[in-house]
């Protein structure tokens, strides 16, 4: 074959997509089951944070059971599907649904004798979406801790929700106002108390110039635990 026609040169350029696209996809398929394994150890990790235990992503799925008792999947009216594997529920694609036919999953820890409540959140943020977990102490009033994430927000902006600073001012707010009606809790730039010393205000310190995303926190919070309040009702009826 005449190396210099175009026939060769239309073959040749074939081969070398048809073999790199062999070879990214052999690579990728390769890869798939350790990005799985990862993204499984960083969900716990994520989820042991939220109620004071922090582990590095690898050492989290060893502790995991240790500390994390029961993984519910509720359904809207507070009852457990136990069909359904909570661990295994995608969020990203569960909050798409109609609410009365989603999955909400709890977990459920004991740490040191005390139990919490830890739910996962789902929302969005300035640019896309965010994400992270909420843990509850046993009165299902008092915040534990926290944990957040983000795709795209802006450094030294929203992407500050998921430093240490505006985590830790969660702990010990209250999701309940004095009358023990379900409030939320809310990112605000009017907040009184910025040292957030007031954990009965139901608020704590906006982050300057991230006003969109402090929102998207305050909504994703309430939006998501509010339906497992059937649950929390039913529980403490018992």
């Amino acid at each position: 074959m005449n190396r210099d026609s175009n026939r060769h040169t239309y073959i040749f350029a074939a081969l070398m997509v048809i073999s790199v696209a062999f070879v990214l996809s052999f690579t990728s398929e390769s890869l798939k089951e350790l990005q799985n394994a990862n993204v499984k150890k960083e969900k716990m990790q994520n989820i042991l944070s939220t109620v004071g235990i922090n582990v590095s992503r690898d050492e989290s799925e060893s502790l995991y059971k240790d500390y994390i008792s029961e993984e519910l999947s509720l359904k809207s009216d507070g009852t457990i599907d136990n069909v359904i594997n909570a661990f295994n529920i995608n969020l990203a694609l569960e909050v798409k649904k109609d609410s009365d036919i989603q999955r909400y999953p709890l977990y459920i820890a004991n740490v040191k004798n005390e139990k919490f409540y830890v739910i996962p959140l789902r929302g969005a943020g300035l640019w896309a979406e965010i994400w992270g977990y909420i843990a509850l102490r046993d009165d299902i009033n008092t915040i534990k801790g926290v944990s957040f994430d983000h795709k795209s927000e802006t450094a030294g902006l929203g992407a500050e929700i998921t430093e240490d600073w505006f985590i830790n001012s969660f702990n010990d707010e209250k999701i309940k106002d004095i009358q023990g009606e379900f409030v939320g809790i809310y990112v605000s730039k009017s907040n009184n108390d910025p040292d957030n010393n007031d954990k009965m205000d139901n608020e704590i310190d906006a982050i300057s110039g991230a006003t969109i995303t402090g929102d998207g926190v305050s909504d994703m919070i309430k939006e998501r635990i509010q339906n497992y309040l059937p649950y929390f009702n039913k529980i403490s009826n018992e």
